[in-house]
């Protein structure tokens, strides 16, 4: 027995996973607040839900934070 899966989720699937503001505002570390502004303000790109929620695609959100610097922690 197969399991037919939905055309959304065959799309979601070649995307990537959807992740959520505050999933978004935990890896760059700021406040989900800000992430929506971001998204507002056309620097990363959402989608909404039927809902009317903002999501984001996760390998778009990765590539941004790869081109982030890390913060290191000063030495003694």
């Amino acid at each position: 027995m197969s399991i037919a899966t939905s055309p959304v989720s065959d799309l979601q699937a070649a995307q990537g996973a959807l992740l959520t503001p505050g999933e978004v505002a935990v890896l760059f570390r700021v406040d989900p607040k800000t992430v929506t502004r971001w998204a507002q303000a056309g620097k990363i790109s959402a989608v909404r839900t039927l809902g009317g929620h903002r999501r984001f695609h996760e390998a778009e959100i990765r590539q941004l934070l790869a081109g982030v610097p890390q913060q290191v922690a000063p030495q003694d």
